[in-house]
């Protein structure tokens, strides 16, 4: 079937429809209130598999439910993993949403909802780009579905169903389509991501709050205190301060350095993009080098003291902050969060207790560009984009990955149909409605240059 043949095929407003529906259920892992809402998302997947004549379940995990379905109808090709999650971010703060984050809204061609792009859009065009093919004929390869419901709690029931499930999910090659492109038009495979290392940093001052005018001057101050630390996290170049934290990183390669750096990448557009003036980071390294190659430490949220109207002049008993570090190859998560919960504490005032929680983490990764399957991806992606493929790290991170490569001992490929406005995490989260019908015909093709 050629090109033509098959974008003709596509039913773009039967697509859209199916997708909205899944949208619409609230499926926050991270809200013990959702359960239900988890349970609905991972039942409406899995009848859509059982009526594409996939054998389908959903199966109990310890936290949140998976969805498992196969389709092995092609005895001696290829067997193909498609992964992805349907469990999606907060959408905390909802008054920042124009519309509601979980009533599907198309605006200036764009779909927008919490989940939309981060994944639930991604993971859908796999299945509806199955239903295309199907739609024509039998599957040229084998197919297997595995859609997660705790990707954004950091997955901590995966890894045990891996291991029990390891043999089912057993297969050439392992599909992701969880990230975002390099532009818009510039259709892109990614080869690495970032790990994570995610902790909370507490302190802790007196045993109650305090009146600043009587204790001020004298008590140790939580807040200051925390201020005082993260502050002492970076020098004046931007890199992190943590003894140990860049020891055996994977330096960044001429040729990925030289590959970058001729991407079409234009740093005042990206700054105007996010509303900013300036740029700043390590030094010595470019704005790509510095998202995709190199680690990070950002502080993600902060609290501490009064914070309603007016005012309240207290001394807080207690501050905090949480912090994700980005990382790199080289760089073991594990080994990360024990160095910044030994040096935390070095930076703390006297007077403040300090305690650095472990929250979670993943392994930082890189793929071999030259595979079969990463050249039947770009065949696949120069059929839809009419050119070929850039080749891109990212800077997120999918914990999983690694788990994948040492469990099921199956290459990674990524596929990303998103963009980084999309603006997956924050309010108004979107998926542009070109990019999921792309996705769709991508992963159709791609299925067919995996049965070649």
């Amino acid at each position: 079937m050629t090109q033509s043949d098959l974008s003709s095929a596509l039913n773009r407003d039967d697509a859209n429809a199916e997708l909205f529906e899944l949208l619409r259920i609230p499926s926050v892992s991270a809200d013990p209130t959702r359960g239900a809402d988890m349970t609905r998302a991972a039942e409406f997947l899995r009848r859509k598999l059982e009526s594409l004549g996939f054998t389908a379940r959903v199966d109990e995990t310890g936290g949140h439910p998976a969805v498992y379905a196969e389709h092995l109808k092609a005895p001696g090709k290829p067997t193909v993993l498609l992964y992805g999650h349907y469990d999606v971010q907060p959408e905390a703060p909802l008054e920042e949403w124009l519309t509601p984050p979980f009533e599907p809204t198309v605006r200036d061609g764009r779909i927008y909802a919490r989940g939309s792009t981060d994944d639930k859009g991604q993971a859908y065009a796999h299945i509806r780009g199955v239903e295309l093919l199907l739609s024509q004929g039998e599957l040229p390869i084998n197919v297997k579905f595995f859609i997660e419901g705790e990707e954004e709690i950091g997955s901590p029931s995966i890894v045990p169903y891996l291991k029990a499930h390891a043999d089912e999910l057993k297969s050439d090659v392992i599909v992701i389509s969880d990230g975002s492109r390099f532009a818009a038009d510039v259709p892109t495979i990614t080869y690495g991501v970032r790990g994570l290392s995610y902790v909370e940093i507490h302190v802790q001052g007196a045993n109650r709050d305090l009146h600043s005018g009587s204790y001020g001057g004298a008590a140790p101050n939580p807040i200051n205190a925390l201020c005082e630390i993260i502050a002492g996290l970076k020098d004046e170049q931007g890199r992190i301060t943590i003894p140990g934290f860049y020891d055996g990183i994977e330096p960044l390669t001429g040729e990925e350095r030289e590959m970058w750096a001729s991407l079409p990448q234009d740093d005042g557009e990206f700054a105007a993009s996010i509303g900013v003036s300036a740029l700043p980071g390590e030094a010595g390294y470019s704005v790509l080098e510095r998202l995709w190659g190199r680690p990070t430490l950002d502080v993600n949220g902060i609290w501490g003291g009064y914070q309603g109207e007016g005012s309240k002049t207290v001394i807080a008993a207690k501050a905090g902050a949480k912090v994700s570090m980005r990382l790199v190859p080289g760089q073991e998560p594990e080994n990360i969060t024990r160095l910044i919960q030994d040096y935390v504490p070095q930076l703390a005032p006297e007077g403040v207790k300090v305690e650095v929680k472990a929250l979670h983490g993943g392994q930082p990764i890189k793929f071999d560009t030259s595979s079969e399957y990463v050249q039947a991806a770009d065949r696949a992606l120069q059929r839809v984009y009419g050119k070929p493929a850039v080749f891109a790290r990212t800077g997120g991170s999918i914990p999983i990955v690694a788990y994948f490569a040492e469990i099921l001992k199956s290459p990674v490929l990524f596929v990303d149909m998103g963009l980084n406005e999309d603006a997956p995490h924050s309010p108004n989260e979107s998926f542009a409605v070109r990019d999921y019908h792309n996705g769709i015909l991508t992963s159709a093709y791609l299925i067919q240059e995996l049965g070649q």
